[in-house]
């Protein structure tokens, strides 16, 4: 499988595509004005703590308050009697005390943001800090050393907890969580990762002490930096950047943390823009209808509210050549591919609901499942999925930290408010004639001036002219209708002459 990174820089918007097999998977965004702050942590105030929700407001200097929930509130953990500082010692359990007793109004505390703000949400805070490195997060002040669960090799995860347990520095309390990208890699590397997390957590607990309420005390790397440290594994073949000046600090950054690897990225000096040679731009757009087309002819129906995100799949014109079951078992296999790359490709995330083509046959849903899991498995995001319900429904959840891509570029549409969609001329009219006999009963006028727009009124003076006049002869009035093409369909005005 061949994967390149694609990196397109303008003045005020970076945008990283992960290209796999020619094909886009994943997009990332980031704006000058409106930067993530996920990963950031701040010098916070608790402004206010709610004992019914177990959950406290703070103040981190955002738009809006940010919300931290009591079991995201993580005390220290204590070397206990007859422990050595380089052994491994549990997470610490949830908190069972409630809110009031671990938080108090205007309390400063120290919290990093793990969701950005989505919508009309906050964003969601922790006092359990994280900071990541090329190989290794590390776990301040909490004694404990994880090995990520990609890498399967029993062995390989041994070799590398023994690693940090022993390069772990004498009298240190924190803990540190081996990325799969640590998978292979010689104990020098780690070494390196480890003095790294070391010197900035130094600096972090420095700023802490001497940092206001709601000024930042540590900052996540921008969207190139990140993409290479998080991204660029050994499969990676190029990572091609559009910006000279970004490509060069993406080098220093990879020759520093990465060593052989800077040779991977290049800059691309090509005459027709990046995304337009990888078609990408393309798929943004095709990435922002409902529906999805596949191959065979069938395609998808994918609707995202506020509670949860629906997938429908339909044969469309896909008629298969034996019979229906094998028609919707192989229209539900190939859906299943299509459907883990538009949750990456559209980064749609909380509760996801796939309703497949009904079928029978309890093998070709055991199969269906399995290309869904095995299509999720490169997906950065943890996912969750379930068994297909009784309803032959299959429920799914996938990690969310960021706005989805739909939301990122657009905006609800002004004339329908969102709803997607418009109510018909046919209804506009009946609901002017409504208003006209309501505003006849209220005020008293000879004449009165409907305006709406041109398809309405071209609608109320050719098929409704019939009861116009009706209406007219009814109240006495005469009526008078003009066509304003800066009304929008659902818009008119009832004017009294």
């Amino acid at each position: 499988m061949s994967e390149e990174i694609l990196v397109n820089v303008t003045p005020r918007e970076t945008r990283v595509a992960v290209v796999e097999n020619g094909m886009l998977q994943e997009l990332h965004i980031e704006r000058g004005w409106r930067r993530g702050v996920v990963g950031n942590i701040y010098k916070g105030k608790v402004q206010r703590v709610m004992p019914g929700m177990q959950a406290a407001f703070v103040d981190i200097g955002l738009e809006r308050a940010a919300f931290l929930h009591a079991a995201d509130i993580v005390k220290p953990t204590p070397v206990a009697e007859g422990q050595s500082e380089g052994e491994e010692a549990p997470l610490p359990p949830a908190p069972t005390r409630p809110i009031a007793e671990l938080l108090r109004e205007g309390q400063e505390i120290v919290v990093q943001v793990v969701k950005d703000p989505i919508g009309s949400k906050g964003a969601r805070l922790t006092t359990q800090l994280s900071i990541p490195s090329r190989y290794l997060v590390l776990l301040p002040r909490t004694r404990v050393v994880g090995v990520s669960a990609r890498i399967e090799d029993e062995a390989e995860r041994a070799r590398l907890k023994g690693h940090i347990t022993s390069l772990s520095p004498t009298g240190d309390s924190h803990g540190y969580i081996v990325r799969t990208n640590a998978e292979g890699q010689p104990e020098e590397q780690l070494a390196e990762d480890v003095a790294y997390l070391g010197r900035v957590w130094g600096l972090i607990e420095e700023r802490a002490r001497s940092a206001r309420v709601g000024e930042r005390v540590y900052e996540d790397l921008n969207l190139p930096l990140r993409a290479v440290r998080d991204l660029m594994r050994k499969d990676v073949e190029k990572v091609r950047v559009d910006s000279r000046e970004t490509c060069e600090r993406l080098r220093v950054f990879a020759a520093q943390y990465m060593p052989g690897l800077d040779e991977k990225i290049e800059h691309y000096t090509g005459a027709r823009p990046i995304f337009d040679l990888y078609g990408v731009e393309d798929e943004i757009q095709r990435a922002l209808d409902k529906e999805v087309p596949l191959k065979s002819g069938g395609y998808l129906v994918i609707d995202q509210t506020e509670a949860m995100t629906t997938v429908d799949i339909n044969t469309g014109s896909f008629l298969g050549q034996r019979n229906l079951e094998e028609t919707v078992y192989r229209t539900n296999l190939e859906a299943a591919q299509s459907v883990a790359r538009q949750l990456r490709l559209r980064n749609l995330g909380g509760i996801i609901i796939i309703d497949f083509i009904d079928m029978t046959d309890s093998e070709h849903k055991r199969q269906v499942l399995r290309q869904l899991e095995k299509s999720l498995a490169r997906d950065h995001a943890k996912t969750t999925v379930y068994e297909f319900s009784p309803l032959g429904l299959v429920e799914m959840t996938r990690k969310r930290t960021t706005e989805s891509l739909e939301r990122q570029l657009s905006e609800p549409c002004h004339e329908c408010g969102g709803r997607g969609t418009l109510k018909t001329p046919e209804t506009v009219t009946y609901e002017i004639f409504r208003d006209i006999v309501r505003q006849v009963r209220q005020f008293d006028a000879p004449r009165l001036m409907v305006i709406a727009s041109s398809k309405v009124v071209a609608r109320i003076t050719d098929e409704e002219s019939a009861a116009v006049a009706e209406l007219e002869e009814f109240l006495g009035k005469s009526i008078r209708f003009q066509a304003d093409d800066q009304y929008a369909q659902e818009q008119f005005d009832v004017v009294l002459l």
